[in-house]
């Protein structure tokens, strides 16, 4: 288990991204859209569909996928798309694992958290809705990059939930599972703690200073009580 991260400043906010972190959406959203590439004509597996979209915003994929067609799609395709998404996560949406216990130990941590996401609010309100997790982040915590029409890896998310929480880039780690997400948090100035599984690659900008890489949620209370602990001792 990695046990320090080395923040570029004192800690003072923790940005959680949404989905693989919190919760478990990323394979069904992304059979959905494989499922909707399929419909176009296009030939994208499930699989191909997790390795390509997940992580990133629905104008984004749309874009990718208009690419791959050589032609546009109706301007309310990211629309329609979120609205199938939203069913489908009120139905199918579930926490990672560990993710309620680790939020009830980083609230015990007393430091402040948000949420930053390339998901939209509409679709994040019914993933915490499904998964019991509403009361963890009230509506002016949670921020969307997909509303923001500044979808990761822009850093612009994580910067604005910076600004709302009036600390500076260097106070903040975010919690990623992407590459995506994780280089938002590198452009941002920010440490990050990236959760992925054993035997996954790293993203191809690792190693960076002031990011660590666990495999499980339950290593994330520890880690980050031994930075605030090390940190009032300097």
């Amino acid at each position: 288990m990695t046990t320090a991260l080395d923040p570029k400043g004192q800690l003072k906010l923790v940005i959680f991204d949404c989905d693989g972190v919190l919760v478990d959406s990323e394979h069904a959203s992304c059979q959905a859209t494989a499922e909707f590439a399929r419909s176009l004509g296009l030939n994208i597996s499930d699989e191909a569909a997790h390795d390509r979209f997940s992580g990133k915003a629905l104008p984004q994929v749309v874009e990718e996928l208009e690419h791959e067609l050589g032609r546009s799609l109706p301007e309310n395709t990211a629309l329609k798309m979120r609205d199938n998404l939203v069913r489908l996560m009120q139905k199918t949406a579930e926490p990672v694992e560990g993710a309620s216990e680790m939020m009830h130990g980083i609230r015990d941590l007393g430091v402040p958290f948000r949420v930053g996401s390339n998901s939209s609010v509409t679709e994040m309100d019914a993933k915490f809705e499904r998964t019991g997790m509403t009361h963890f982040f009230p509506e002016d915590r949670v921020h969307s990059a997909n509303d923001m029409n500044e979808p990761k890896p822009s850093p612009e998310v994580y910067l604005y939930a910076a600004k709302a929480e009036r600390v500076l880039p260097e106070n903040c780690v975010v919690i990623e599972d992407s590459d995506t997400g994780a280089e938002a948090a590198r452009r941002a100035g920010m440490s990050c703690v990236l959760l992925r599984a054993d035997g996954l690659p790293n993203p191809s900008f690792w190693p960076v200073p002031g990011f660590v890489r666990i495999n499980h949620l339950s290593q994330l209370v520890p880690l980050l009580r031994n930075t605030l602990e090390r940190q009032k001792q300097a």
